[in-house]
């Protein structure tokens, strides 16, 4: 979009905020970049310029403005809507792999060269992998700084910067300010009871928490309906590794260098999001993964003014809209919990997943009480023995033959993964059938265009509103959504009075 200058010009004199994180507004006058919903008067378009990454507006000399904090705006629904090379690149940019596995890693992931990756980059961001890890580098250190106490020789390296050096030139360059005076703007702003960020951005929701602990705000664009979203969490949770309490959804999570413990509270302006590290490298990847989670970096404008021009469909999206898709912090995770929860209710698929957790799951502690494992890795459950599963011997073997796959590598479930070729894999495993696909495509992989045609909810839904109930005839009629079937399938399964539509009490 950074190409349509035009555009670009309405949706900043609008101040749209529906565009934050597709562009970035650098003013050639201030040498300062924004996102378009700055709340500072515009500048005149001819001093205008516009870019398609924070990256791109710091290598062409850019610092970010203070007042909209534009490093922190949404990520842009791109990434999360193809799965071509340079879209497969960001997400795993966004998880952090150039910071532990390096320029070579990344391109090992995606199966390209690391000169096909650079170029590809370049050409559509403006900015190759080191750049675009660097700038969210940047953003890590000034959560790390302004949220916590930790001393600045543990917050750069926990952001993942080779030096302290490196780290102050970094932070000074983005912010114009010293690593010691964003920590004090930021205690300062907490001492006058103005600690909350600015709406919309992540940022703390208070003071310094205890250590390990950090608070933020997780933007998204509006409208969020949480209903379907934490609904679909808290009904379908894995004692032991999740629960509700308290008005949040909390969970632990299996990161690189550690393990962490997240509380993702829904508010009517942002995602309140409380993490518990036992290492910070990894709030980068931890931010990322409940990002994902909870679908925050959609386009809901978009997805549900496409889906509302089906007549059929358009009071389920009046009704209620900026339904997201319910996704998950650990692909590998989701798809045993896939095929233990084929043909089974939802109490059934949470009691064999717990049994699995109880027996084969990596204890944790939480302070909080009520989380005790982490969800068994594939390596765990490669090993065990399938007369100990209580399940029909049939899919004893699609989940012995899933988690063996998973752990030798030959499945890769990643955020690297090009959709087709992984339902191409899943589709040859003994028990994978379309439902159990789609529905790993849907939610593990992150296919906004994932379609159960087949699934009972659906078809009962598509039979009371009048469309075609057949799986043939509703996958026909369906063509008109793409390429957002699974949020359609949100509204479709909303109709019925299930708990994971309902926002827990």
């Amino acid at each position: 979009m950074h190409g349509d200058f035009d555009r670009c010009v309405r949706a900043v004199q609008s101040k749209d905020a529906r565009f934050d994180g597709w562009f970035f507004t650098a003013v050639l006058t201030t040498r300062i970049y924004c996102r378009p919903s700055c709340p500072v008067v515009p500048p005149k378009p001819a001093n205008m310029s516009f870019h398609p990454s924070a990256a791109a507006c710091q290598q062409a000399g850019f610092r970010a403005c203070k007042r909209c904090r534009p490093d922190s705006s949404p990520g842009s629904p791109e990434w999360n809507q193809r799965a071509d090379l340079v879209a497969r690149a960001m997400r795993l940019i966004g998880d952090g792999v150039v910071d532990r596995e390096g320029v070579p890693g990344l391109a090992q992931r995606l199966g390209y060269s690391t000169r096909q990756v650079e170029r590809q980059l370049r050409a559509e961001l403006g900015a190759g992998p080191l750049a675009l890890a660097r700038a969210q580098r940047a953003q890590t250190a000034r959560l790390l700084i302004e949220t916590t106490t930790l001393p600045m020789a543990r917050i750069a390296f926990g952001a993942g910067f080779s030096s302290i050096r490196t780290f102050n030139d970094t932070v000074r360059e983005v912010f114009a300010l010293a690593p010691g005076e964003l920590r004090e703007r930021a205690a300062r702003r907490h001492t006058a009871g103005r600690g909350r960020s600015a709406a919309g951005t992540e940022g703390p929701t208070s003071g310094p928490g205890p250590a390990g602990t950090l608070s933020l705000r997780l933007p998204f664009r509006a409208p969020l309906n949480p209903d379907n979203l934490f609904g679909h969490l808290a009904a379908t949770a894995v004692p032991g590794v999740e629960e509700w309490r308290g008005g949040a959804y909390r969970r632990t999570l299996r990161l690189p260098y550690g393990h962490g413990i997240v509380a993702l509270t829904p508010h009517p302006d942002h995602i309140g999001c409380r993490l518990t590290l036992t290492d910070p490298r990894d709030l980068t990847l931890a931010i990322s993964r409940c990002r994902r989670l909870l679908d925050l970096d959609a386009d809901p404008v978009a997805v549900d003014g496409q889906l509302a021009d089906d007549p059929l469909l358009a009071p389920l999206v009046a009704k209620a809209p900026g339904r997201r898709v319910p996704r998950t912090v650990d692909e590998a995770e989701f798809a045993v919990r896939a095929v233990l929860g084929q043909q089974v209710s939802t109490a059934a698929a949470r009691t064999h997943a717990a049994r699995l957790v109880t027996a084969h799951g990596e204890p944790v502690d939480d302070p909080e009480g009520g989380l005790t494992h982490l969800f068994p890795a594939p390596e765990a459950l490669a090993a065990l023995d399938p007369e100990s599963l209580a399940l029909p011997r049939s899919r004893r073997t699609t989940l012995t033959t899933l988690v063996r796959h998973l752990a030798d590598g030959t499945l890769r479930l990643g955020v690297e993964n090009d959709w087709e070729r992984a339902r191409a894999q899943l589709t040859a495993l003994p028990g994978f059938g379309p439902w159990t696909t789609e529905v790993i495509a849907m939610r593990a992989l992150g296919d906004p265009d994932a379609f159960l045609p087949s699934d009972l909810g659906i078809r009962r839904a598509a039979q009371a509103l009048g469309l075609p109930h057949t799986p043939a005839a509703l996958t026909a009629r369906a063509a008109a959504w793409r390429p957002w079937r699974a949020y359609a399938v949100q509204y479709l399964w909303a109709t019925d009075d299930h708990a994971i539509n309902h926002l827990p009490a």
